[in-house]
């Protein structure tokens, strides 16, 4: 009873928490999520519009409302969903001893809150570059990323079109690697996580955006797009440039790969043409297999 109170809890004060920001309740302001998002979503799509670097493109692109529906499924939907998952494992854990402030390695709260969130960022980023490196070498994590890459005009609300179940993994990993660090999330990680959407809608928007110098810091939409590209260069077998918001790690790793800056390759992958195209058969992809898997697995 203990676990299914505790499960229900959470649910219920996710959604509090949802309707709260919704109606300008919480506090304080600006660490609002969904009208950040919202906001956010605005600006880029306007800098799309204003900058477009591929001129032809629609500026409602293909599967835009599509790509939208995912932001906020992702983003606050699933979230209230897998909530209470996460809170009843916390749970069970601590009933044996296992705490995050118990396995933490450092006492980060002795530390500058700016030095905090730097190295949150930093740690947190690297993570989750390294789970993205597992999402396309892994093949059964790859049949749930394809729902990504199956984007084939590329902008700013295809940041967040991905598969539930990478939020299953994402998520775990992440709050893992940083509490194992830290013990806890600093106070305003918030501006963390602001930062991050901000460079992700950046990086898939149609906008011609190198950072110059800074390019071998932060990602930028000239090189995921070519994360995206259907053909791998030669002896890639899974992709280049896995950065999420630093390409540091693709350049170390020696994964980075921006052979031009047309902006006109086709995005994809091999067997692309047998995707489902709308939410609910993408939800269900990853969980079967296409043809042309079935003929490989057959060989």
């Amino acid at each position: 009873m203990e676990y299914w109170n505790a499960f229900v809890g959470t649910l219920q004060g996710h959604v509090n928490y949802i309707w709260k920001s919704i109606l300008f309740q919480v506090d304080p302001w600006y660490a609002n999520y969904f009208w950040g998002l919202i906001l956010i979503s605005l600006v880029v799509w306007g800098l799309e519009l204003a900058f477009p670097w591929r001129k032809n493109q629609k500026a409602i692109r293909k599967d835009f409302w599509l790509d939208a529906f995912y932001m906020f499924f992702n983003f606050f939907l699933f979230a209230v969903a897998i909530g209470g998952v996460y809170e009843v494992m916390g749970l069970a854990l601590g009933k044996v001893g296992v705490t995050m402030s118990s396995i933490a390695l450092l006492d980060a709260s002795a530390l500058h809150p700016a030095l905090q969130l730097l190295i949150f960022f930093i740690v947190s980023d690297f993570v989750q570059w390294l789970t993205h490196v597992s999402l396309h070498k892994v093949p059964f994590f790859w049949r749930f990323h394809k729902v990504h890459h199956s984007v084939k005009e590329m902008g700013f609300a295809a940041h967040l079109r991905y598969h539930w179940m990478e939020n299953i993994l994402y998520k775990p990993l992440k709050t893992f690697a940083v509490m194992i660090l830290f013990g806890f999330e600093p106070a305003q990680a918030f501006i963390v996580h602001f930062m991050a959407i901000t460079i992700g809608h950046l990086n898939h928007a149609n906008m011609k955006l190198t950072w110059g110098p800074l390019k071998y810091i932060l990602n930028n939409p000239v090189m995921h797009l070519y994360h995206h590209a259907k053909q791998l260069p030669h002896g890639q077998t899974v992709g280049v440039n896995f950065g999420i918001s630093l390409s540091v790690w693709d350049y170390l790793f020696g994964t980075n790969y921006i052979p031009e800056d047309s902006g006109t390759i086709e995005l994809g992958f091999e067997d692309i043409d047998e995707f489902p195209t709308d939410f609910v058969k993408q939800s269900l992809y990853g969980f079967g297999m296409t043809p042309t898997e079935r003929k490989k697995e057959m060989a």
